[in-house]
C-alpha cells in the first residue's frame, strides 16, 4: 500500500507540479526487503515490480523505457539490500549510530550511484534529455532518491521494530503531543512565508524531540517536516524560493523550482543527519544507563549474597569448630591422662599413644582448614625467643622422626638465638608444616632444619633426604589441596593444605620461599623472612611475697559433663582444690559467693554463656571482681580470642588441652590478673 501510494504521489507530482521533490517507492520496496522474511520479501518485490511496470505504461511511457525504469529500481533495491546486510548485520537495528551510517554510506550512496549513472547512461543512449541538462538532472535524480532512502528506509524500519522502543522514550503522553505540535508549528512557520531564509528555527524543537522521544517518532517527526517543506516549496512557497538562480542557457526548459529543489535536498539530508543520529545515541545511552542500572542491582545483589555467604561460613566454621573441639578434648585429654598411669602395660601404653596421635592430628586437620579460611588476619609482631618457638613448632615432627627411625637435627648459626620481632604464630605453623612435610616425605635418613641471620632477616633452610619432586610436581606444590600423589593408591597422607598455608603465612610475613629438589635424592626449602633481633630487657627485682599454705581453688564451668571431669582430673593431679558450674549464671554466684583463685571458663553455653558470665563477673563488688579467668574453650578463631580478652578475660586456651597446655595457659592467665590488678591499684 506504501508502494502504490508512493507511485501515486510521483505521478500526480509530475503532472500537476511538472516537480518531484522526492521517489519514496524504491526506499519502501528496500525496508520490505530487509524487514520481512525471504519468501515473503520475494512475493512482495514481485508485486511492486508489476505495480511498477503498470505505472509507467498508464504515464505513457513506451514498453522499452518503461521496462529500463523498472530494472534500475529493482537494481537499486538490490545493491542496497545486499550491501545493507553485509554492513549492517541480519538484525538492521538502526537504533546504533554506527549501522545508521554504514547503511547511509556504505548501502544507499553506492546504490543510487550506480542506478543513476546506468540512467544517464541510457539517456544518453537514447538521446534524451538533451546533453546540456543531462547532468542537472542526473544530479537531481541522485538527490531526491538517496534522500528517500535516508529517510523513508530507517523510518520504516523503525517502526516495525517499534515494540523494541517502548521503556525508550522519556516523555509522557503530553510532552509528546506538545513537542511533535512545536517542530510542526516550526516547520509550517518557516515554510508558510516567503520574506526570511528561517529554516535553522525547525532545529531546536527537532533535536530536543529527538532527545526525549524514541527512534521512530523522531523519524516521523522528519518525514513530517520533509512533507511540509516539500509541499511547500513545490507550491511556491518558503525560503526555499527565495534562493537566487545564475542564468544558464543550458537549464533554460528545466522549471525553476526544480532547480531549486537542491537546497530543499540539501537542507532535508541536514535534518536527516541532525536528527536521527541525535536519537539513536540518546537512546543508546538511555538503554546502557538501564543496563548498567540492572547489572549495579545484580552486583549488588551477588556482594550481599557473598557477604551473607562469607557470615554464613564463618557461623559454620566456628559452629564446626566448636563441635569438633569437644568431642576432641576428650580424646586427646583422656588419652593424655592414660598414657601417665603407672599400672598401664606398654601395649595398652602403645595404643593410647595411637589415639593421643590420631586426636592431635585430627586437631591440626581442623586448624590448618581453619586457619586457610581466616588466612588474612592482622600481623601481630611481639619478641618472641627463638629457639623456644622452633622446638615448640618443630615439636611434632620430631616425634614423628624419632617413630620412624629418622633423624632430626636443628642448626642455629652464630647469632640467631635470642629474641626476634615477628608473629610466632605465623612462624610456629610455617616451620612446624614444611618439617612434618619433609618428614612425611622421607622414608630414610633424616632431616635437617638450619637457621642463620642475613641481616634483618632471618634463614631456614628444612632439608631432607627424601623422594624429591618433579619440575611439574614442583609446580604446584603451594596450590590449596594439591598433593604430589593424589592418586587412590597414595602413600602418604595429608590434605595438602600445609604447604599452601605455610605460602600463605610467609607472604604475610613479607618473606620468600625457595625450593630446590632432586628426584630420589631430596628436597631443600629455604624461607626468608623478616625478623629483626630485639634486646631482652631485664626483668625488675621484684620481692616475692610468702605463698599462703593453701590449695589453689579453681572453678570449672562447662556445660559438658566429660568436658568437666577431665579438667577436674587434670586440677587434682597438681593438687588444685576443685568446684563445678554447668552455665554462666551459675558461675558468677559460685565467683560471688565463694573465694576461688582462678575460673576455667567455657564460652558457648546455656543460660548465659562464658563471655557474658565474664562481664557480670567484672561488675560484681569486692575482691571477686578481680578473679583470674582462663577461657578454655572450643571457640579457637582469632575473634574468638580477641572477645574473649575484651570481655574481662585474662587469658584464652583452645580445645582439646593437654595438662601441659593447661597448666602453662593457667600460669599466663594468673600473671595477667596479678598485672591486671596491679594497674588497677596503681591508677
Amino acid at each position: 500500500m506504501l508502494f502504490i501510494a508512493s507511485q501515486l504521489l510521483g505521478q500526480w507530482s509530475i503532472a500537476a507540479l511538472h516537480a518531484t521533490v522526492m521517489w519514496p517507492a524504491n526506499a519502501v520496496l528496500l525496508a520490505a526487503v530487509l524487514q520481512l522474511r525471504r519468501d515473503k520479501a520475494m512475493g512482495v518485490m514481485v508485486g511492486c515490480v508489476l505495480i511498477n511496470l503498470a505505472s509507467n505504461i498508464i504515464r505513457g511511457d513506451i514498453l522499452l523505457f518503461a521496462v529500463t525504469n523498472v530494472a534500475l529500481n529493482l537494481l537499486q533495491v538490490g545493491i542496497a539490500a545486499l550491501l545493507a546486510r553485509r554492513l549492517c548485520g541480519a538484525a538492521l537495528d538502526m537504533r546504533r549510530p554506527l549501522r545508521l551510517f554504514r547503511f547511509a554510506v556504505g548501502a544507499a550512496v553506492p546504490a543510487v550511484a550506480v542506478t543513476t549513472l546506468l540512467a544517464g547512461l541510457i539517456a544518453v543512449i537514447a538521446g534524451r534529455p538533451p546533453l546540456e541538462s543531462l547532468g542537472f538532472r542526473m544530479r537531481h535524480l541522485f538527490d531526491m532518491e538517496l534522500l528517500a532512502m535516508m529517510i523513508v528506509t530507517p523510518t520504516l524500519l523503525l517502526v516495525a521494530r517499534n515494540h523494541r522502543f517502548r521503556k525508550d522514550a522519556l516523555a509522557s503522553r503530553s510532552e509528546f503531543v506538545i513537542l511533535m505540535s512545536l517542530v510542526a508549528v516550526a516547520a509550517l512557520w518557516a515554510f508558510g512565508q516567503n520574506q526570511a531564509p528561517i529554516l535553522f528555527i525547525i532545529f531546536p524543537p527537532l533535536i530536543l524531540l529527538a532527545f526525549r522521544l524514541s527512534p521512530p517518532w523522531t523519524a516521523g517527526a522528519v518525514i513530517l517536516v520533509s512533507v511540509i517543506g516539500a509541499g511547500a516549496t513545490v507550491t511556491g512557497h518558503g525560503p526555499v524560493i527565495l534562493t537566487r538562480l545564475a542564468f544558464d542557457p543550458a537549464l533554460e526548459g528545466v522549471p525553476a523550482v526544480m532547480r531549486q529543489m537542491n537546497v530543499l535536498h540539501l537542507f532535508l539530508l541536514t535534518v536527516v543527519i541532525t536528527a536521527l543520529p541525535i536519537t539513536a545515541l540518546s537512546t543508546e545511552r538511555r538503554r546502557l544507563v538501564a543496563r548498567l542500572n540492572v547489572r549495579t542491582e545484580a552486583a549488588l545483589a551477588a556482594l550481599k549474597r557473598a557477604e551473607q555467604a562469607d557470615a554464613a561460613k564463618s557461623r559454620f566454621l566456628a559452629m564446626m569448630s566448636h563441635e569438633m573441639r569437644t568431642p576432641l578434648t576428650g580424646i586427646t585429654g583422656y588419652a593424655d591422662l592414660l598414657s601417665r598411669h603407672p599400672e598401664l602395660d606398654a601395649e595398652g601404653r602403645r595404643q593410647v599413644e595411637a589415639v593421643h596421635q590420631c586426636g592431635e592430628a585430627m586437631l591440626r586437620l581442623i586448624e590448618d582448614l581453619l586457619e586457610v579460611s581466616n588466612g588474612c588476619s592482622a600481623l601481630d609482631l611481639k619478641p618472641e625467643d627463638l629457639s623456644t618457638l622452633i622446638d615448640e613448632a618443630v615439636g611434632p615432627a620430631r616425634e614423628w622422626a624419632a617413630v620412624r627411625g629418622l633423624n632430626f637435627a636443628v642448626g642455629f648459626a652464630p647469632g640467631t638465638e635470642g629474641l626476634v620481632l615477628t608473629d610466632g604464630r605465623r612462624l610456629r605453623q610455617i616451620l612446624h608444616h614444611l618439617g612434618s612435610n619433609a618428614v612425611k616425605f622421607t622414608g630414610k635418613g633424616g632431616v635437617r632444619i638450619g637457621v642463620e641471620r642475613v641481616g634483618d632477616r632471618l634463614r631456614f633452610a628444612i632439608n631432607d633426604t627424601g623422594c624429591g619432586m618433579t619440575e611439574e610436581v614442583l609446580a604446584g606444590i603451594f596450590s590449596l589441596f594439591e598433593q604430589a600423589d593424589a592418586t587412590t593408591s597414595r602413600a602418604h597422607e595429608g590434605a595438602g593444605v600445609g604447604l599452601a598455608l605455610a605460602k600463605n603465612h610467609i607472604d604475610r610475613l613479607g618473606g620468600t620461599v625457595t625450593v630446590e629438589s632432586t628426584p630420589h635424592r631430596g628436597t631443600t626449602f629455604t624461607v626468608e623472612i623478616p625478623a629483626k633481633a630485639v634486646a631482652a630487657a631485664a626483668a625488675p627485682a621484684v620481692e616475692t611475697p610468702p605463698l599462703e599454705a593453701r590449695r589453689m581453688r579453681v572453678l570449672v564451668v562447662d556445660d559438658h559433663p566429660a568436658n568437666r571431669d577431665l579438667l577436674r582430673i587434670m586440677l587434682q593431679a597438681v593438687d588444685c582444690e576443685t568446684a563445678e558450674a554447668c552455665d554462666g549464671r551459675e558461675a558468677v554466684e559460685a565467683v560471688r559467693t565463694g573465694d576461688f583463685d582462678l575460673v576455667l571458663m567455657d564460652i558457648r553455653m546455656p543460660v548465659m554463656d562464658g563471655v557474658a558470665a565474664t562481664r557480670a563477673i567484672r561488675a560484681l563488688e569486692g575482691p571477686a571482681a578481680g578473679t583470674a579467668i582462663l577461657a578454655v574453650t572450643a571457640e579457637a578463631m582469632p575473634e574468638d580470642v580477641a572477645r574473649c580478652l575484651s570481655a574481662g578475660m585474662d587469658a584464652h586456651v583452645a580445645k582439646p588441652v593437654t595438662q601441659a597446655r593447661l597448666y602453662a595457659a593457667m600460669d599466663q592467665a594468673m600473671d595477667a590478673a596479678e598485672h591486671r590488678i596491679d594497674d588497677v591499684r596503681a591508677a
